[in-house]
């Protein structure tokens, strides 16, 4: 294939919201087209030319026949990417329905350059061919600076005893984002890599992850660096989030700019010593971002795939609660949460003893408005503590939908023993949605913005009612 320039705009939406929109620039892009890569056929390869010199991204659609990360022996494709004959990235596709996905390459310089795709025999036993659609390369003018920077991510071995294929299994990396904010050097910036894994082997259990958090996967940034003016590294800026979720400073090795980091704990925390022989590695595209405003799991909610991996990896070992009862304290049938997303802050001063306030949600339905249903379960230490946004979940009997929710309120929940008086205000519900058959989210349906301030004289408040009919 030869490449040919092409300027074609895509915008990423939920609920009709855009949460992103790429513009790829015309300095280079792939032709149209398909490539299939067969367990015992040859490799592929996708010749283009750039037109400068910087970060390549590559762009497709991904699938795999036969695959699902749902059942065992079935979990995934992996395949080997290549750039110029030198292995930059792998890529694991969990499933058989088509996924837009999107990877770093490195850097390239200006001319004639080769990707190479290799089906990988760590790959599922189910798994026989990857079909890639519409494959595009791209060098963008924008977000050089945060290509540029990216961590590149070994997979998890468990050296030297362990799988060392593990990830194309469990706890898989699946996109990855960066922040930017400003550094007390004039005109320099510090950026923030983070990464959304399908799911944490050890760590916060998954009951308290959906109350807390509002998903099971496992979101960790994983690499901050400073940079200066031009976009290069200030030497000795980089750190990491280590074992025990230590900040710790990076002594690693650099290819470029790209820190090597490795996935080294059951709770996806870094070391930046790499196993021997470690045999993947993950360059997820971060040039994305998000919204000040919003909580970490919108970059779940513009990848909406992300949640029917969640869900499957953990109907596949065993972690969802049959049948799914609202009732108890584990983790239900994914369908059946409200996944919202909520604001709030703590106010001053504290006037008595005790942990400070947390917030949960209640919702009451409207066959049964006697009854709420809360995101903490019950449990003081599930509430939420932070301020900012804050996403969580409601679980509610299964084949609730949004027309059945009368409706949403607040519920002031210390998170330890005793009540320290702060006043806890909510300001905004951002978004609340199910997931469908299929587990990926439906439009949201729920959304509110005010002032309600909770006090231990008033601890709840309603946020959110049904709209009339």
């Amino acid at each position: 294939m030869r490449a040919r320039v092409r300027n074609t705009a895509l915008a990423l939406t939920l609920g009709g919201v855009p949460l992103l929109t790429f513009s790829p620039a015309p300095a280079l892009a792939s032709e149209p087209g398909t490539l299939v890569v067969e367990r015992d056929g040859p490799a592929r390869s996708l010749a283009f030319t750039a037109a400068r010199d910087g970060e390549a991204v590559i762009g497709f659609t991904a699938a795999a026949p036969g695959v699902s990360w749902a059942r065992a022996g079935a979990e995934s494709a992996v395949l080997s990417v290549e750039l110029d004959g030198r292995h930059v990235t792998d890529l694991v596709v969990p499933g058989a329905d088509p996924t837009p996905r999107s990877l770093g390459l490195g850097p390239v310089r200006q001319g004639e350059h080769r990707v190479t795709l290799r089906f990988l025999g760590a790959s599922a036993p189910a798994a026989r061919r990857v079909i890639l659609e519409g494959p595009a390369v791209r060098v963008p003018e924008a977000d050089q600076v945060a290509l540029r920077h990216a961590p590149i991510v070994v997979g998890r071995t468990g050296w030297p005893l362990g799988d060392p294929y593990q990830n194309a299994r469990t706890d898989t990396p699946l996109i990855a984002w960066h922040e930017s904010r400003p550094a007390a050097a004039p005109g320099h910036r510090v950026l923030e890599y983070s990464v959304v894994w399908s799911h944490e082997d050890g760590g916060t259990d998954g009951p308290a992850l959906m109350a807390r958090w509002g998903r099971t996967t496992d979101v960790e940034w994983v690499y901050r660096v400073e940079v200066d003016a031009t976009g290069r590294r200030v030497d000795g800026t980089g750190v990491y989030q280590g074992p025990q979720h230590l900040t710790l400073k990076f002594r690693g090795r650099y290819e470029g700019d790209h820190p090597l980091l490795q996935t080294c704990t059951s709770n996806n925390n870094m070391c930046d010593v790499i196993s021997p022989g470690a045999p993947l590695r993950f360059l997820p595209d971060a040039s994305g971002t998000r919204p000040a405003d919003r909580a970490r799991e919108v970059v779940m909610d513009r990848e909406p795939w992300t949640y029917r991996i969640m869900a499957q990896e953990m109907l596949r070992e065993g972690r969802i609660e049959r049948p799914s009862d609202p009732a108890t304290r584990a983790v239900g049938d994914p369908r059946a949460y409200l996944f919202a997303e909520l604001a709030k802050r703590t106010g001053a001063p504290a006037t008595g003893w005790g942990s400070a306030p947390g917030v949960s949600l209640g919702v009451r339905l409207k066959d049964d408005p006697s009854r709420l249903y809360r995101s903490d379960h019950g449990e003081r230490t599930w509430s939420i503590e932070r301020d900012g946004p804050a996403a969580t979940t409601v679980e509610l009997p299964r084949g609730t939908t949004a027309g059945d929710i009368a409706s949403i309120e607040a519920v002031r929940q210390p998170v330890g023993l005793g009540d320290n008086g702060a006043p806890a205000t909510v300001t905004a519900i951002h978004r609340g949605f199910f997931l469908d058959r299929s587990y990926l989210p439906r439009p949201s349906a729920v959304r509110w913005n005010g002032s309600v301030t909770l006090t231990p004289q008033a601890p709840t408040a309603v946020l959110w009612t049904s709209p009339s009919p």
